[in-house]
């Protein structure tokens, strides 16, 4: 079975965008794994198409209603739809390698777009709703959010990547940040490549890889070593 994504979206258009090429475009092509933009607009029910209003309790900007998008919702994930019930919002939970996993092994995911203000606290509520954010800044919406998480998950979807082996050697995987690359030529503008990556001792190497890995993370992310990832 292949992975399902529905996205509810005020801009449908954005998709499938950046998803449409490289890996994967390739898998989408393939069925690896499919896409669904629905437009929330469809399910308002005046002539307007009105998917928002006023905040209650009085304030700036608007807020999407709980109404319209249940009748998205239902309509995109009805009764005995497995998939987890995502909506990108920059106060969730910071998405994470380990969730990106999780989600890549189970049948899909249906991702809300938020806009506006937000989404009305009801509708979170009444639809088991889980609040995904991929980072502590504010985008103009969803979208580019549910792009980024998307891409995460299908590039570790079976036979998406050509070397199964580089998921697991990335960034997060084991709670580092990656070691430096390098390749030819062997020696870049007076930059020759280290001694020990060109020796053939793949336990030196290795060693080599898990040092340098050790002193990014506590240069770069000291929140992780705090985190007891790795002990600084």
């Amino acid at each position: 079975m292949s992975f399902a994504a529905s996205v509810l979206t005020l801009y449908p258009e954005m998709f499938p965008g950046a998803l449409g090429l490289s890996l994967a475009g390739r898998a989408l092509e393939a069925g690896t794994w499919s896409l669904d933009a629905i437009q929330i607009r469809d399910f308002a029910t005046d002539r307007h198409r009105t998917v928002d209003d006023t905040p209650a309790g009085g304030g700036a900007g608007m807020v999407m209603r709980a109404d319209v998008l249940a009748k998205a919702i239902d309509h995109a994930s009805p009764p005995g739809d497995a998939r987890p019930r995502l909506l990108m919002s920059p106060r969730g939970k910071p998405l994470t390698q380990a969730r990106v996993r999780e989600l890549a092994a189970g049948p899909g995911a249906v991702i809300l777009c938020g806009r506006f203000e937000g989404v009305d606290q009801r509708l979170i509520e009444a639809r088991g709703l889980e609040e995904v954010s991929v980072g502590d800044f504010i985008l103009s919406g969803g979208e580019p959010a549910a792009l980024v998480l998307l891409d995460a998950v299908v590039r570790l979807l079976p036979g998406v990547m050509g070397n199964a082996v580089s998921g697991e050697e990335e960034s997060f995987e084991n709670g580092l940040l990656e070691h430096p690359h390098y390749t030819r030529p062997q020696e870049f503008e007076g930059r020759p490549i280290p001694e020990v990556l060109m020796s053939g001792n793949h336990k030196k190497i290795a060693a080599w890889r898990r040092a340098e890995s050790e002193a990014l993370t506590i240069t770069r992310r000291p929140d992780l070593v705090q985190n007891g990832k790795i002990k600084g």
